[in-house]
């Protein structure tokens, strides 16, 4: 299968270093980026952690190459005690982790002050979900009388309907939509390639949005992006999960919401309705079915309050 043509804006480099890191810091993110190739948000989320650790450091007067284990876990316990959750040390602690193994193998350390500390154990929870009568009234909540509601709910419906992760939905091009066919040809995450059914709503909605309002927001502006905001530019993640937050208030869902919800939702709904597990994972883009089968607690966790409030004897 062809992979897919970089844009231009991917090869050029990461942003330039600031003064709120070491050398040491900014040495490994370009290393991330010319040797891993992880992507900005996955970059952004290393340097955000990397850059909490340098202030720590900095105001305790440690330098990064003589962080001591013990002084680690000083660390570790300030953030605990900032409120941080055992979820976001573990995420934390792998980014130093890879901080100091990449150090040693480069021979900037003799020590790794990583080795024999232990992860905050955290329990695995199960992902927020919404009831299909929620999602239904989610997505009814756009205005259709405007351009910007027709546009909301082609994305809604595309949201729900394929399981997309949102910066899926906001950087799809329109060349990797077949209407013919009802598919969308996604890149997800390490530049995998998947091909997702869209579904009769969905396409109803998207033909109708591309048939009428779409050139509205391109105005003279030539782009293949398929949602354009503003001067035909890609929607960000963050414009979008405003909309969402708007619609909830509008329709009165007062669970916490963000687009990751409704890709939960749409995975428990398909399993709810006997679909298969393997089924879920590819539409996902899940590598591993482990990863997808958090979604089968999920659907047991209905399934027990169903039977609790239905059942004679629940």
């Amino acid at each position: 299968m062809a992979r897919p043509i970089v844009p231009e804006s991917t090869l050029s480099p990461p942003p330039a270093r600031k003064e709120n890191i070491s050398h040491e810091v900014a040495d490994y993110l370009d290393f991330l980026w010319l040797e891993k190739g992880l992507s900005d948000n996955s970059r952004q989320a290393y340097r955000r952690d990397l850059v909490q650790l340098s202030s720590w450091l900095k105001k305790n007067d440690i330098t990064l190459l003589d962080l001591s284990r013990d002084q680690l876990q000083n660390f570790l316990v300030w953030r605990a005690g900032q409120g941080y959750s055992a979820r976001s040390t573990a995420r934390l602690l792998s980014s130093v982790r890879g901080l100091y193994g990449w150090l040693q193998r480069n021979e900037r350390i003799s020590s790794n002050p990583t080795q024999l500390i232990v992860s905050p154990s955290h329990g695995r929870s199960l992902p927020k979900i919404l009831s299909e009568d929620d999602v239904d009234s989610l997505l009814r909540a756009p205005d259709l009388h405007t351009d910007l509601g027709l546009r909301d709910r082609a994305m809604l419906e595309l949201l729900y309907a394929c399981g997309l992760r949102v910066t899926e939905l906001v950087g799809l091009e329109l060349s990797r939509v077949n209407l013919r066919q009802g598919v969308l040809r996604i890149y997800g995450k390490g530049s995998k390639e998947r091909l997702v059914p869209m579904g009769q709503a969905a396409c109803e909605w998207l033909e109708r949005y591309l048939a009428s309002s779409r050139g509205v927001f391109l105005k003279e502006v030539q782009s293949d992006v398929l949602f354009p905001g503003r001067g035909g530019k890609a929607m960000t993640r963050q414009t979008f999960w405003h909309r969402i937050k708007k619609y909830a208030v509008i329709v009165g869902i007062n669970k916490p919401l963000s687009p990751h919800v409704l890709r939960h939702a749409f995975a428990t709904h398909l399993l709810n309705h006997g679909a298969d597990l393997r089924v879920v994972q590819m539409l996902l883009g899940h590598s591993n079915l482990s990863t997808t089968q958090i979604y089968t607690h999920v659907a047991q966790h209905r399934l027990q309050q169903l039977h609790s409030k239905h059942h004679p004897r629940g």
